[in-house]
């Protein structure tokens, strides 16, 4: 079976490079781990601030476009980081060498289709070849890490990784072309797909068997932690919003509302999900592991990822709304925009979640129930929220949240009290 990690040794017997520890059931996520994690905060800010920049729809397509990218990369490193310690010898240099990489990465974002106005001229050039340098840092590593590969196994390695990269620096040099502007825009849309699905396809057209996850804890661990980082975008990005707005007794409800929704969509997560995750890959044959963790991981967390990413996206809209509000009045509604993004945000987050259930199977009716229930709601409350004030469908959104999360937790407090124990014991 296929991952976001083509090629390797024969699984937890192949002997190692000097330098390089090889990671055990029992092993956490490391400092290094976490130090490179720390860069997609402002990865995951930019990334925002590209989806409500310009038109509404082709800043949403954009900034998809480039975390659905960014994602991938993140998920390469996890790979290797289950296979050896991130926190031992030349792995770690390497590591902490790719992070200033990743930071000009995020940097150069918001102008991965196009010049800022009064930027340099070859700014999605730039960030092409920055993303390039960070896969070539990874494809180091991970040739460094792997015993002698076949033909085969280098071809999974570097020719998809050409071939996307290949890709999006057409696109990035489209607006220097001549062609029209129309061609421009969905032509980079058209090329950045093309690279995604090269990448993504790759795990699955080009399967190596000789992959494993080495460490189920580390797996989940290092997946419960980047949630936690997305989350912390969605009170960074109403902080920010604002931070110009006087203070106001509806600003203060917003901001402490916007904390209850990303409260209870971490519990959602952290409470159950990550504990049933964990459960499911000690249980599975390597074979078995391998592909729960493609699947449930590395495919299905990017669109729990996204839902984050659009759920402080719409926040953004709200401190101007509910802060330029008179004392005796609620706020305007919010615009299309903004009422998609939070409610549709989360019903990408919490179906997601769904999906991530069922290929596990584990837990699956007393934990898939609520949350389809919850992501209908969310659909039908779109509409009505353009009659209400910025801050009442944010009050709305929060209640939702929080009952999806009380609900959850009183339906599989047995399953969750056995998995614990479970979990505990081994």
């Amino acid at each position: 079976m296929g991952g976001p990690d083509p090629g390797g040794a024969t699984p937890l017997t192949a002997p190692l490079r000097r330098g390089l520890r090889p990671v055990t059931e029992q092993t956490r996520v490391t400092t290094a781990e976490l130090f490179f994690d720390v860069v997609f905060v402002f990865a995951f800010i930019q990334v925002t601030t590209l989806m409500t920049g310009g038109t509404n729809e082709l800043g949403v397509l954009h900034g998809l476009l480039v975390l659905t990218m960014l994602w991938w990369s993140w998920s390469l490193f996890a790979w290797l980081g289950n296979r050896v310690r991130a926190n031992y010898g030349c792995v770690r240099l390497v590591l902490l060498a790719t992070v200033p990489v990743m930071f000009v990465l995020a940097v150069n974002t918001r102008e991965a289709f196009r010049d800022a106005p009064g930027g340099g001229p070859y700014t999605p050039t730039v960030f092409v070849a920055t993303f390039f340098v960070l896969r070539l840092f990874y494809l180091a590593l991970r040739l460094y890490a792997s015993t002698p590969l076949r033909a085969r196994d280098a071809v999974a390695l570097t020719v998809p990784m050409l071939l996307a990269v290949g890709l999006l620096l057409i696109a990035a040099r489209l607006p220097g072309s001549g062609l029209d502007d129309a061609t421009v825009r969905w032509g980079q849309v058209a090329l950045w797909v093309l690279a995604i699905g090269v990448d993504y396809g790759a795990a699955l057209a080009l399967p190596v068997p000789e992959r494993a996850i080495f460490s189920a804890r580390h797996w989940t661990e290092r997946h419960s932690l980047i949630i936690i980082v997305a989350l912390g975008e969605v009170l960074v990005s109403i902080g920010i919003a604002g931070a110009d707005i006087p203070n106001s007794r509806g600003l203060i409800e917003a901001s402490a509302l916007a904390v209850v929704v990303a409260a209870a969509l971490e519990w959602i997560y952290l409470d159950l999900s990550a504990l049933v995750g964990e459960h499911a890959l000690r249980d599975a044959d390597q074979h078995g592991r391998v592909g729960l963790a493609r699947d449930a991981y590395s495919y299905l967390h990017l669109p729990m990822i996204a839902g984050i990413i659009l759920l402080a996206a719409g926040l953004k809209h709200v401190p101007a709304l509910v802060g330029a509000a008179p004392a005796h009045h609620r706020g305007d509604p919010l615009d299309a925009f903004g009422r998609y993004a939070m409610y549709g945000g989360v019903a990408l987050y919490l179906l997601a979640h769904a999906m991530f259930q069922l290929r596990l199977n584990r837990l699956v009716l007393p934990v898939v129930w609520p949350r389809l229930v919850a992501v209908l709601v969310l659909l039908v409350m779109v509409p009505l929220t353009a009659r209400i004030s910025a801050l009442a469908a944010l009050g709305w959104l929060a209640v939702i949240c929080t009952v999806t999360a009380v609900t959850e937790f009183v339906v599989s407090r047995g399953p969750r009290h056995h998995l614990r124990n479970a979990l505990n014991e081994e």
